[in-house]
């Protein structure tokens, strides 16, 4: 009982500060807006503000997985491939092999799903780390994603699926913003009401108190992991919407993105502390940044600096938090 009312006060006290923790950020994202209204006459428009929605719809549906990963004190390194695999697989069944969109968007994300569930299990059975287990599939669905067409790029999906991406219903979302909106919601009321979502902060704060509390870490663990990986697959199907076609080089470095977009939005690497809020300003500021950096014409190493030292001055804002 007394591990039990522990493990509760844990996450009251963690989901407080996982509120509190994107003030910070949305202060940086409302100065980052001020500036680049004056920086640029472009800036600030219902069209810029549109296009930067469709350009952050991949990022942001990954960067939800990527904050429950985080949530329990996990990495998950693979979603990038993994995104690669799904477009891949995707594009093979309806393409290649005649399968309608209906079906064929289902198996992509159920292969997409059997990544996660083996790096899930790879860390709750036989204690792999989460680095090192997630770096392992990273590899394993990079090159799956390859051998499917020999490296080869695929084009020639159903017309209706392109426009999902394309076509503004009512002249402002599209199909894959809408999405990318439900993934955000149903992230947010899952972790602030159901217990499911609550766990996830125990376990991040103390695995071992949470087990004793009556949570079943390792079941949550490997869901945590089968619902990133899931989400790496429907961005995908995001992606390959947006491109009309799909090739195995897609994805990389969006790990990175991934990560940076949640650690920016204020949760800790250590887990325990965070939430969706944070990580939907973190995608934000990542997406407005771009966009900025792009209508400023800044060349795309230097805006690789300038987001390094975003995420630089997010995880020194983490600590100094921390301390005091």
């Amino acid at each position: 009982m007394a591990a039990l009312a522990k493990t509760h006060d844990v996450v009251g006290r963690r989901m407080l500060p996982s509120l509190r923790g994107a003030t910070g950020p949305l202060i940086g994202l409302i100065v980052l807006c001020v500036f680049l209204t004056f920086a640029s006459d472009k800036f600030l428009s219902v069209r810029n503000f549109l296009n930067v929605l469709d350009q952050i719809t991949v990022l942001g549906v990954m960067a939800v997985g990527m904050t429950l990963v985080i949530l329990i004190g996990g990495i998950d390194l693979a979603v990038g491939s993994v995104m690669a695999l799904a477009m891949m697989v995707l594009g093979y069944l309806n393409i290649m092999a005649g399968v309608p969109m209906w079906l064929a968007i289902p198996l992509a994300l159920l292969v997409a799903s059997l990544n996660g569930l083996v790096a899930g299990l790879l860390i709750t059975r036989f204690n792999v780390p989460a680095f090192i287990a997630t770096l392992a599939m990273m590899s394993i669905a990079r090159g799956l994603a390859n051998m499917i067409t020999d490296g080869q790029q695929l084009i020639g999906f159903p017309a209706w699926f392109n426009t999902m991406a394309i076509v503004r219903f009512g002249g402002f979302l599209t199909l894959t913003v809408a999405v990318m909106l439900v993934i955000f919601i149903v992230g947010l009321l899952y972790l602030r009401y159901r217990h499911g979502g609550r766990s996830l902060y125990a376990i991040g704060g103390n695995a071992e108190v949470a087990r004793l509390a009556g949570i079943n870490v390792n079941r949550a663990t490997v869901l945590v992991y089968v619902v990133s990986s899931l989400l790496a697959g429907l961005s995908g199907m995001v992606l390959a919407a947006r491109l009309d076609s799909v090739q195995p080089s897609s994805g990389v470095s969006y790990e990175l993105d991934a990560i940076a977009a949640v650690v920016i939005g204020g949760t800790s690497l250590s887990g325990g502390t965070g939430g969706i809020g944070g990580t939907i300003i973190g995608v934000l500021i990542i997406g407005v940044l771009r966009n900025g950096l792009n209508l400023l014409s800044v060349s795309p190493f230097m805006q690789q600096v300038i987001i390094g030292g975003v995420i630089v001055l997010a995880v020194t804002a983490e600590t100094y938090r921390k301390r005091r």
